[in-house]
């Protein structure tokens, strides 16, 4: 099996890639967008809050995390943010994640740290600038 999956490496993390902005943009959306409006976070964007700035992290590094532009530091602003979150808004709730709902914080945290160590993969446009240059 791990020979199998080996030679998927770097397309696996850009999928990886690709998913978890995608996810992480959908944050920033119901802030900012109010899309899909059916979440209880709609609307909620405001530059006067925590929540809505993280909104803006959310909306503009969700798009550069999916097209794999500037994407070490970015991961790496969004890892911060995400571990501003979770201690900020979610453990003061309660020591255990799945009690202070900031079981997705603590991932995108990690996964973020994970993308800006590893890269973005060859699905990107980072790697499609460091091939033509």
């Amino acid at each position: 099996m791990e020979m199998a999956l080996a030679k998927y490496q770097g397309q696996l993390l850009s999928i990886l890639r690709i998913v978890s902005g995608f996810v992480f943009l959908q944050h920033g959306t119901v802030k900012w967008l109010s899309f899909p409006a059916a979440h209880p976070a709609a609307g909620s964007g405001s530059f006067q809050s925590m929540s809505g700035v993280g909104g803006v992290f959310e909306l503009i590094g969700g798009v550069l995390i999916i097209l794999g532009l500037f994407t070490r530091p970015v991961a790496f602003l969004l890892s911060g943010e995400m571990a501003i979150a979770y201690f900020w808004a979610h453990n003061p709730r309660s020591f255990f994640p799945i009690i202070n709902l900031g079981e997705a914080a603590i991932l995108f945290c990690f996964v973020f740290l994970f993308i800006a160590a590893a890269g973005p993969g060859p699905w990107s446009l980072d790697a499609m600038m460091r091939r033509k240059g």
